[in-house]
């Protein structure tokens, strides 16, 4: 059963970084011009309470979910406290920090810990990498009490 269980997971750790071998070779998907991501809410510079909405604007594209290929659109990645920019030749990791919006979300509700943050969203193709000229928005700072 152990010998089943290690070569399953070896066959999915294979196939996964195989897909993204096939990604990183990819051309990247490119923006429409005059593209534009930003926070409708919080505004840069507000204090919230606890759990908060974040609302996701975007402007001369449209929102897609993970997966569908379809011209001019994408889907959003909420960067929280990302000091450098991730890889954007490469889909964009899960992780705290790099929040993925792949069913097409316009908006989310966080629960940060108190302290200032920084947010940041950041458009992905279908496949999550980010779009050429990559379209991202203005970091904001929110102080959560």
């Amino acid at each position: 059963m152990k010998t089943l269980f290690a070569r399953t997971a070896l066959t999915g750790l294979l196939l996964a970084a195989s897909l993204l071998a096939q990604a990183a070779d990819m051309p990247r998907t490119a923006s429409p011009a005059g593209a534009e991501v930003y926070i409708i809410s919080p505004k840069d510079g507000a204090t919230v309470n606890g759990a908060f909405k974040v609302q996701f604007g975007l402007k001369g594209m449209g929102v897609a979910p993970a997966g569908v290929d379809v011209p001019d659109t994408g889907h959003h990645h909420l960067l929280i406290d990302v000091k450098d920019q991730p890889d954007m030749t490469a889909p964009l990791p899960t992780t705290d920090n790099i929040r993925h919006f792949g069913k097409g979300q316009t908006e989310t509700e966080l629960n940060l810990t108190p302290g200032q943050h920084t947010l940041q969203l950041l458009v992905g193709d279908k496949n999550h990498v980010p779009l050429n000229p990559p379209v991202e928005s203005q970091k904001i700072i929110i102080t959560v009490k």
